[in-house]
């Protein structure tokens, strides 16, 4: 069957290992447009990340954001709905991951009305927090004002240490509080509310058009992927991704250095 939505993680998936889209992947996704189909970005990245992604396409695709807590329409510059933990949840996994992690760093991802909404500190992180990507933005507070507003997800930051070790230790401790993942295997986990995954983001885009799941190819490389490969009909795991990634999905493609994502694409519209 012809998929009438495409959803796409974006790091490690449709970017090479230079942050770009090549011609070939940005050429399949144009066709599969142009012949009307759906296209989702699905990232753990905030939505103030998703503008450098769309202008290397060249259109404004719905991206759900956050691992799935935030739906985002570049577009419009309009966050069109957040899944949040409150201060209270906030409160209770940092007491967790400072006693199950010692020295580990804390920030949150906050959203307002936009993606560059200047009135809304969008990533806040505790002092002494050491940023796991190369830019960092984050305005530094004190813990208790961290904790003191609701947010789409908690990071726990520890250099040095394995993300997948770290989600070992936590997975054991939270319980019912969130739902912890991770995109990186720098020291990095990530925390979304309880029950929300890049799946159900992706559901919240297709359900208002009528498409199930069973319409859907999925493309994704690392544990936070897991869900979305899962539930989609199709989902295609890159020839570069986590051993989780792989297990959850129905095949693999070639590596994201090597255009898997339109290797993949190219069935259906060469």
């Amino acid at each position: 069957m012809t998929p009438e939505l495409i959803a796409t993680d974006v790091d490690g998936t449709l970017l090479d290992d230079d942050e770009k889209v090549t011609a070939r992947t940005r050429s399949a996704v144009h066709a599969a447009v142009s012949a009307g189909v759906q296209f989702v970005l699905a990232t753990g990245r905030p939505p103030r990340w998703v503008t450098p992604i769309v202008d290397q396409l060249g259109f404004t695709p719905m991206a759900v954001c956050a691992n799935g807590a935030v739906l985002y329409d570049p577009a419009a510059d309009r966050i069109v709905s957040a899944r949040t933990l409150s201060a209270d949840a906030l409160a209770g996994l940092a007491e967790i991951a400072t006693r199950v992690i010692p020295g580990a760093g804390l920030a949150v991802e906050r959203v307002g009305r936009s993606a560059h909404d200047a009135a809304t500190p969008q990533f806040v992180s505790s002092p002494g927090y050491e940023h796991a990507w190369l830019n960092p933005d984050n305005t530094e507070v004190s813990v208790e004002d961290l904790l003191s507003a609701p947010a789409v997800k908690l990071l726990i930051r520890k250099a040095g240490a394995r993300s997948a070790d770290m989600a070992a230790a936590l997975l054991e401790h939270i319980g019912t509080e969130g739902d912890i993942t991770y995109s990186t295997n720098n020291g990095l986990i990530e925390v979304v509310p309880l029950g929300i995954s890049k799946a159900t983001g992706i559901e919240e885009v297709a359900r208002p058009q009528g498409i199930e799941a069973a319409a859907v190819v999925a493309f994704g490389d690392m544990p936070n992927d897991v869900p979305m490969l899962g539930w989609a009909g199709l989902g295609v795991a890159m020839g570069n991704a986590h051993p989780d990634a792989v297990a959850a999905a129905d095949e693999v493609t070639a590596t994201n250095a090597d255009d898997g994502v339109a290797r993949v694409l190219e069935r259906w519209w060469p």
